[in-house]
């Protein structure tokens, strides 16, 4: 395994500043965070003064603040992008997360480039691909299995990176058009409208209804806990938290809840892992992933195919299961009983399944325990009609849990080793952090012996350790001085404070910004000689880096509205066929013929490509989004016509 891989780096969304100052807090290595403009979470922007202030608190760290800058640009756009790309870097920006390939066509200052999950990296030669063009990091696509990242890990030397909790696309990240298609709103370019968290009918081909109402597209959520051991053995060295829209508590609870998860990996790997940045965390609280939003949990496919990856019932918090209704009051319907397994608290969040099968929910005023194991809860509105005696319940809101989240939960220190000694004319304090960085600070002192040497020793050593107030832990404390002496305490105290200060600079000023990775030279040829809109080529810049690594068949991407006929707007590896038992490959005498998705007055075929495990959802762009953009008159991109396709179109 090359030296690099021997890093793990635990990955946190930040949706602002502060909420990646936490993630810091909560041990983070690196935080990802939405710049001004042309990110893929569209309401998750911040401004150059927000990354300034994250990045200043990380490096003290010496961890690393990565702008997503990850949606397909249009060419009126791309000197906007450059622009605020410089702008980022010069802000302290350690990496760019980027899609659009016309970007490495303009003039980038040397910041480091990491490849998009959203450039749907699935395959070695895509991946050596991306690393010999210059992408230091390449976030790998979430359906990879273990056995294909090491596949990918024995193909590059660039680092990668895998996504280890959170919400799951379940598209092949950068190939879903249903949102572009029905609205113009385009998920590559950060406005998903979210169609496949939408409940559906599944009907075969003949129209005969499989199912009703059920959320066909909806996957849990990812949680590799149990993998990240097999993961960094796979090659894998930045594990990413999903989350750039989700609130301060998930980013608290899961990022620490990684965090000693990776400790324990990297203190039992016997030097064989180290960690990504300095300084260990102490929490105030213990992390517990099943408390924070979450659609129930998988490992989606990083040990192959498996059943119960999906979400059917509700794309909502189902919560922890707490216990059952075991008595209603039926006169004035104000409270019910509850036999649990956990006490419920004031302020609580409750949730069960109406005979319809939808969620609904309960915030508890009041509850009174009533028996061992028995609580009387008071919700804030009467009871629902449905709520009957032997309802199982939720509980998707601790408020406890959540209250102990709001304050503060967590200390991040670097262990630093103490030295007081003697100089010409007074004492000197130099403090030598676990980095091996150093930083001094004297005063001028009358020297004085202490008429009490044994206790004025053991005076300054606890007033050197005081380091409460910074960011600092105390691991070793020298006296590097004659005698006894007599130091006033205020003199001492200045000196500590003194070196930490500048310690604390000399961190800041010797942050290691990472290098940009040269491209190699001759240009490296790209896998495929033609491109069809599922390479999402949206600019004559992009067009141009395609050509130049030799690709002679360029298409629009689909945003550019040139695909007007049926086309598949998703690609997936979960398949419907799969999830209702009528796989051919595992039931005989089943064919792979095509299906359907039905919502409301909306059709979706679907077809399976049982050759590669994939399902395509087949539909076409909206006449009135047509005219939308049509009506619009874009920036004209010298693409081949359209009769000259190059050929990904939906199985048939």
């Amino acid at each position: 395994m090359p030296e690099n891989r021997r890093i793990l780096e635990l990955l946190a969304p930040a949706k602002n500043a502060d909420f990646g100052i936490e993630a810091i807090n909560h041990g983070a290595d690196a935080v990802y965070i939405g710049g001004p403009a042309f990110g893929a979470r569209a309401a998750a922007g911040n401004t150059l003064e927000d990354i300034e202030r994250l990045c200043a608190h990380a490096h003290r760290y010496h961890a690393e603040v990565f702008v997503a800058l990850n949606t397909i640009l249009r060419d009126d756009e791309l000197e906007d992008a450059r622009r605020l790309i410089w702008q980022m870097y010069e802000a302290g920006a350690d990496a760019l997360i980027v899609q659009d390939m016309g970007l490495l066509e303009l003039d980038l200052p040397p910041i480091q480039l990491h490849a998009s999950t959203q450039t749907d990296i699935r395959s070695a030669d895509k991946a050596r691909f991306l690393q010999d063009v210059g992408f230091s990091q390449i976030v790998l696509a979430r359906e990879l299995t273990l056995n294909q990242v090491q596949k990918i890990a024995a193909a590059t030397d660039c680092q990668l990176e895998y996504f280890v909790h959170g919400a799951l696309c379940v598209a092949f990240s950068g190939q879903c058009y249903i949102s572009h298609a029905h609205t113009g709103r385009s998920a590559n370019r950060g406005e998903c409208s979210q169609a496949c968290r939408l409940p559906y009918d599944l009907a075969d081909k003949d129209g005969n209804i499989l199912a009703r109402d059920q959320h066909m597209l909806s996957m849990k959520d990812n949680n590799q806990s149990a993998n990240l051991r097999a993961l960094a053995d796979a090659g894998v060295s930045s594990f990413k938290i999903e989350g750039r829209y989700k609130d301060l508590s998930y980013v608290k609870n899961i990022t620490a809840h990684y965090r000693q998860l990776l400790d324990q990996l990297v203190d039992a790997s016997g030097g064989h892992y180290r960690r990504a940045s300095s300084g260990r965390c102490e929490f105030l609280f213990t992390p517990q992933p099943d408390k924070t939003f979450n659609r129930g949990y998988t490992d989606y496919f990083a040990n192959e195919r498996q059943h119960g990856i999906e979400a059917f019932e509700s794309p909502k918090f189902v919560g922890e299961a707490l216990g059952r209704v075991v008595k209603i009051d039926s006169r004035q319907r104000r409270y019910f009983d509850i036999e649990r397994t956990a006490p419920v608290h004031n302020g609580d969040g409750l949730a069960y399944y109406d005979p319809k099968g939808e969620l609904v929910g309960l915030r508890v005023n009041s509850a009174e325990a009533q028996a061992d194991g028995m609580d009387r809860v008071f919700p804030s509105e009467p009871l629902p009609a449905d709520l009957v005696p032997g309802t199982p319940v939720f509980r998707n809101h601790d408020h406890a849990f959540e209250r102990m989240l709001e304050k503060k939960s967590a200390e991040r220190r670097v262990k630093v080793r103490l030295r007081l000694y003697d100089t010409e004319d007074g004492y000197g304090v130099e403090a030598t952090d676990e980095d091996g960085i150093s930083a001094c600070a004297t005063v001028v002192a009358k020297r004085e012996p202490a008429r009490q040497p044994e206790r004025a020793l053991e005076g300054l050593r606890e007033h050197l350790g005081r380091l409460g107030g910074t960011m600092f832990a105390e691991s070793g404390i020298v006296l590097d001085v004659a005698g006894a002496p007599f130091l006033p305490t205020s003199v001492l105290n200045g000196l500590r404070r003194e070196a930490c200060s500048r310690l604390e600079a000399a961190r800041l000023a010797s942050h290691p910004r990472p290098p940009r990775r040269a491209a190699v030279e001759p240009p490296a040829p790209y896998p495929q000689d033609a491109l069809s809109y599922l390479a999402n080529v949206l600019n004559d810049k992009a067009r141009a880096f395609y050509a130049r690594h030799g690709v002679k068949l360029i298409d629009a991407a689909y945003e550019a509205n040139e695909e007007r006929d049926d086309v598949s707007l998703m690609i997936t590896k979960h398949c419907l066929r799969y999830s209702f038992n009528l796989c051919p490959k595992e039931v005989k005498g089943v064919r792979p013929e095509p299906m359907t998705l039905i919502n409301g007055n909306e059709t979706l075929t679907l077809r399976f490509d049982c050759k590669r495990c994939e399902m395509h959802v087949v539909g076409r762009l909206k006449k009135h989004v047509a005219r939308l953009h049509d009506s619009v008159p874009a920036q004209k991109v010298d693409f081949f016509p359209a009769g000259r396709r190059s050929g990904a179109r939906a199985p048939q």
